[in-house]
C-alpha cells in the first residue's frame, strides 16, 4: 500500500516528489491591511481582512480584522506538527525571520521566511516556512514548508498541518461547511455542522469507485468563515478533516497525513511540503471557492473556454434504460423537437461491453451502420446528437482487455482496481495502451458515427489509486493520480479536433467533481443528484469555480417530485429530461412517461428556458448565505435586470432583494406572470407567501 512508499521516501537523503505531494504545512490567516510587524519573538502579517500572528514557538493565531467578526480563536495554537511514537513534535523555537518582495507567475507580493527548531531527547528538526501574500489575492496567504531532520532517526505516525480549533458564536447550526471529498455516500457538498460531526475529507480513493474532489475545506459562521486547502496544480493524496467533539462546540479543521504503518524519518533528510493556502471571508463558501479558482488559474491551470452549444436543452434516452430499442429512441424524436429541446443523447446500452464500444449486434442488426444512421436521423430532426460513454473502464471479458490486458491499472497488491458499478476494471490514465484505446473510441463516436458531443459518465472518473503496473511507464505510482487530468485533456482535445464545437460533458456520478478535471470539459452537470437541494448547491459550487462553463441540472426526473424544473432554472442551469413517449420501455425500472398533463408543464418550462437563457448570464453568488439566510436565495444578473430565485418548503414573510443598483424596480413573478409591484433599491423588501419556489424578475423603472 501507499505507506510502504512513504517509508522508502523518508529513508532517502534528499526530498522526494511523492512525500512533497503528501505533506502539507498550512498557516491559517485572517488579514486587514497589507503589512508586517516583527519582533525577536513574533511576526504579524496582515493582508486584506486576514491577519496571521506567529509567536516565538511558530504557533499561529488567525483572525478577521472586520469589526463585525468575532474572534476565530482566543490564543495561539500549534497548527503544524508531527506525531511520533512519543507524541507531538510541535514546538519550534524561532531562530530566524526575513521578508522580501516577490514577482512570479501569480503576480507581485511579499514573502516571509520563518525558521524554528524542535529539539528533545535526541530528536532535532528544523522547520522553515515561507508565507506569501499576493497583491491580487487579498484575504488569502499561501504557505510552503520544509522539515529538516538534524538529529536521530525517528518514527512518524501522522503529519498534521493547519490544525485550527475555531470558536462558535452561539448560532444554530453552529457552522456550515463545504467538504470537497467524494465517497459512496454521495453526500451533500455543503452541510450544517453540529456536535459529533466528523468527515475525513480524503482526496484519495475512499471506496472502490469513489475518490478525489476539491481540495478545499471551508467552515463558516453567520459572521465569517475560514478556508484552507492546497494549491498544487495536480491532485494530491491528502485529507482535510473537519470535526466537532460530541460534547463540544468548537470546530476542528486541519490537513493530515496518516500512515498505515509507522514511517522512519531518517537523519539528514529534508522534506518539502505542498504549497497550501488559508483564506478568510464573509458570507458562505462561494467567495473563497471563487478566489481559490482564480488563484489556481493564475498559477497555470487553464479552463476550457465556454461553448454556446453546451447551453442548449437536452433530452436523454436513459428513460428507456439499457434495454432501449432503436425504434423507441427514433420514435421519441418528434416529441423532443416539438418541445423545442435541442440535444438528443444516446445513453448506456448501445455497446457490446464497457471497453468494447462497437454497436451491440443483438440490438443493432446492421452494427455500427445503424448507429451512424441514428445520428443522421437525429440531425434530420434538427437536433444535435450526444453519446454516453464511460472512459477508463473495461469489462474483464471485453475485446479491449482480451487483446491488451496491460492497459489495466494495478494496485500495490498487483490486482486490478475494480469498478463495482460497471463490473469493470480501471484503465491506467497514464498508460500508453489505455490512452491509445481511449483516443480510438473518441474517433469512433465523433468521426465515424458523427456524434456532436460526449457524455462521459461514471463515479470512477473522479480519481484513481496509485498505479503499480510497469506497462504504464510511470516514474512513481502516484503519477497516475496526478496525471488523471491529462487523460481528460486528451479526450477534450481529440473531440474538439474532430468537431470544433463539440460539447464534452463530464458526469462523475454522485461525486464532488475533482477540481483538476474541470479544466478539460465545457459542460458540468449535477451528476445524479439525490435531491433538488443538491442540484442547487452543486450549481452554486460550479458557478464559483468555473463560472464560464455551462452547468446542466441533469434530468429533471432526478429532482424532487421528478418535476422540479425551478431548481435548475433559478440558478442558471441547463434544463434536461429523460421522458419516454408515447409509452415506457416495459423493462425499465420505473415510469418516465410524458403524459398529456406533464407535457403542458414540460412545454412551459422549456419555452421559458429558451426565451430567457438565464444559464448564459452572470450568477451573483456573494449576496446571500446559502446556509444561514432564509429562504434560500440565488441571483442572476442579465443586463440591468436581476432575477431572484427563492426556495423553501413554505415561506410567509418579508424578503430582502439584495444587489440592486440605485433606483426603482418593477417586480414580476415571471413563472406565474403576476405583477408584484415595485421597490426602491434603498429599501428593497418584499412580503412574500409561497410554497416550494418563487422566481422574480426585477426591471429598472
Amino acid at each position: 500500500m501507499e505507506s510502504l512508499s512513504h517509508i522508502l521516501l523518508l529513508s532517502r537523503p534528499v526530498s522526494s516528489r511523492l512525500l512533497a505531494s503528501l505533506v502539507i504545512s498550512m498557516f491559517v490567516i485572517s488579514i486587514g491591511a497589507y503589512g508586517c510587524q516583527s519582533t525577536p519573538f513574533s511576526t504579524i502579517i496582515s493582508h486584506g481582512d486576514l491577519t496571521l500572528e506567529i509567536n516565538d514557538k511558530m504557533q499561529t493565531k488567525v483572525s478577521n480584522n472586520s469589526s463585525e467578526v468575532a474572534p476565530f480563536m482566543n490564543s495561539f495554537q500549534s497548527s503544524d506538527y508531527l506525531v511520533g511514537d512519543d507524541g507531538m513534535i510541535h514546538i519550534f523555537n524561532v531562530e530566524s525571520n526575513s521578508k522580501s518582495v516577490i514577482n512570479d507567475e501569480v503576480g507581485s507580493g511579499q514573502s516571509w521566511v520563518i525558521s524554528g527548531i524542535y529539539e528533545e531527547g535526541g530528536i532535532k528538526v528544523r522547520k522553515t516556512t515561507t508565507i506569501t501574500a499576493y497583491d491580487d489575492f487579498p484575504d488569502m496567504l499561501t504557505t510552503k514548508s520544509t522539515y529538516e531532520n538534524l538529529g536521530i532517526d525517528f518514527v512518524i505516525k501522522k503529519m498534521v498541518s493547519n490544525h485550527y480549533v475555531v470558536n462558535h458564536i452561539g448560532s444554530t447550526p453552529s457552522y456550515w461547511a463545504f467538504q470537497g471529498s467524494s465517497t459512496s455516500n454521495r453526500s451533500d457538498w455543503i452541510r450544517p455542522l453540529e456536535p459529533g460531526y466528523y468527515d475525513r475529507n480524503y482526496m484519495g480513493m475512499n471506496n472502490s469507485d469513489y475518490g478525489g474532489g476539491i481540495p478545499v475545506t471551508d467552515i463558516w459562521r453567520p459572521d465569517a468563515g475560514l478556508a484552507i486547502g492546497h494549491t498544487e496544480l495536480t491532485p494530491q493524496l491528502v485529507s482535510l478533516p473537519t470535526s466537532i467533539k460530541l460534547n463540544g462546540d468548537k470546530v476542528n479543521i486541519s490537513v493530515e497525513l496518516d500512515y498505515e504503518y509507522p514511517t522512519v524519518f531518517k537523519s539528514g533528510t529534508t522534506e518539502e511540503t505542498l504549497e497550501t493556502f488559508v483564506s478568510v471571508h464573509r458570507g458562505d463558501y462561494y467567495t473563497p471557492l471563487s478566489r481559490y479558482s482564480h488563484f489556481m488559474q493564475a498559477k497555470g491551470i487553464e479552463m476550457a473556454p465556454s461553448e454556446d452549444d453546451a447551453y442548449e436543452s437536452i433530452w436523454c434516452a436513459w428513460g428507456y434504460e439499457r434495454n432501449f430499442t432503436l425504434d423507441e429512441v427514433i420514435g421519441t424524436l418528434p416529441k423532443v423537437k416539438e418541445l423545442g429541446i435541442q440535444w438528443a443523447v444516446l445513453d448506456d446500452g448501445f455497446q457490446i461491453a464497457e471497453g468494447e464500444w462497437d454497436a451491440n449486434p443483438d440490438k443493432f442488426e446492421n452494427g455500427n451502420d445503424d448507429i451512424k444512421n441514428l445520428v443522421k436521423t437525429i440531425h434530420d430532426h434538427g437536433l444535435k446528437a450526444k453519446i454516453w460513454w464511460t472512459p477508463m473502464a473495461a469489462d474483464p471479458h471485453s475485446k479491449a482487455l482480451q487483446e491488451t490486458p496491460e492497459m489495466m491499472l494495478y494496485t500495490s497488491e498487483w490486482t486490478p482496481q475494480f469498478i463495482t458499478w460497471w463490473d469493470a476494471y480501471y484503465l491506467g490514465p497514464k498508460n500508453p495502451h489505455a490512452i491509445d484505446h481511449t483516443r480510438e473510441a473518441v474517433r469512433l463516436f465523433m468521426r465515424q458515427w458523427g456524434f456532436d458531443g460526449l457524455k462521459m459518465d461514471g463515479q470512477h472518473m473522479n480519481a484513481v489509486p496509485p498505479d503499480h503496473n510497469p506497462a504504464s511507464k510511470l516514474d512513481y505510482p502516484e503519477q497516475a493520480v496526478e496525471g488523471l487530468p491529462d487523460f481528460f485533456k486528451m479526450i477534450y482535445d481529440e473531440a474538439r479536433a474532430i468537431k470544433p464545437n463539440a460539447v464534452v460533458e463530464n458526469c462523475p456520478c454522485g461525486t464532488c467533481m475533482s477540481f483538476f478535471n474541470m479544466a478539460h470539459m465545457n459542460q458540468a452537470v449535477s451528476s445524479d443528484p439525490l435531491s433538488s437541494w443538491q442540484i442547487r448547491h452543486k450549481g452554486k459550487t460550479y458557478k464559483a469555480l468555473i463560472p464560464n462553463t455551462a452547468y446542466y441540472g441533469d434530468h429533471v426526473e432526478l429532482s424532487d417530485d421528478a418535476s422540479d424544473f425551478a431548481s435548475s432554472f433559478g440558478i442558471g442551469a441547463v434544463l434536461g429530461t429523460k421522458f419516454t413517449w408515447p409509452k415506457d420501455n416495459p423493462t425499465a425500472s420505473e415510469s418516465f412517461l410524458l403524459t398529456p398533463e406533464k407535457e403542458v408543464i414540460w412545454k412551459k418550462w422549456f419555452d421559458l428556458y429558451h426565451e430567457m437563457m438565464l444559464s448564459k448570464e452572470e450568477y451573483v453568488g456573494d449576496l446571500y448565505d446559502i446556509g444561514f439566510d432564509k429562504p434560500e436565495t440565488h441571483v442572476i444578473k442579465k443586463g440591468d435586470k436581476r432575477y431572484y430565485a427563492f426556495y423553501a418548503d413554505s415561506w410567509s414573510g418579508p424578503i430582502e432583494l439584495r444587489g440592486l443598483e440605485a433606483g426603482s424596480y418593477k417586480l414580476r413573478d415571471y413563472f406565474n406572470e403576476v405583477d408584484l409591484g415595485s421597490v426602491d433599491a434603498s429599501s428593497a423588501t418584499l412580503a412574500l407567501d409561497f410554497t416550494g419556489f418563487m422566481l422574480i424578475e426585477a426591471t429598472p423603472l
